[in-house]
Order: C-alpha cells, then structure tokens, then sequence
C-alpha cells in the first residue's frame, strides 16, 4: 500500500511540474500588411508608422524595445487593429 501511494504521490508531483508545451495561436497576425498564420513568439516591425491587425485566438504585446525587450506599449486583443509610431516588436501570447 505504501508503494502505491509513493508512486502516485510522484506521478502526480511529475504531472505537475512538466511546463504546458507551447503552441500557436489561430488564425492572422497582420504586421504593416503581412500576415502570420498561426503566429507565435515575438516579431520585429521595420517600418513606422507601424499597424498591427490581431486576428487571433490571442492577445499580442506591443513592445518598445527590438526583440520583444523594454516596456509593453500596448496590448492589442483579438479582433483589434493598433498603430504605432514608437513600438520595435511585437509578441504573440
């Protein structure tokens, strides 16, 4: 009896800490006129001034630094449409 509470006491602590995998969100990140099917992760923006349409599952980090770094500017939900003139990447949830 000891065993088989030991082991399901450490298959449940196991289940616990393995991290969710990461996934995409569905649908079109549109970035300046660019779609991203699927998107995830984080996205550069090249030009100003900068229009980013959210037509996910998701909600998208607008940031000011490059690489999804400094400060979140804005955060756009689904179904939006943000401009920009200051934001240097963007970031999928």
């Amino acid at each position: 009896m000891t065993t088989v509470l030991g082991t399901m006491a450490a298959s449940a602590l196991l289940a616990v800490s393995v991290p969710a995998s990461a996934h995409a969100a569905g649908g079109v990140l549109t970035i300046n006129g660019q779609d991203f099917s699927d998107p995830s992760g984080c996205y550069s923006v090249d030009w100003f001034p900068t229009s980013i349409a959210n037509n996910t599952d998701a909600i998208v980090e607008v940031h000011s630094g490059p690489d999804c770094t400094g400060s979140v500017e804005w955060l756009v939900y689904p179904g939006e449409t943000y401009h920009t003139e200051t934001a240097q990447s963007v970031f999928i949830l």
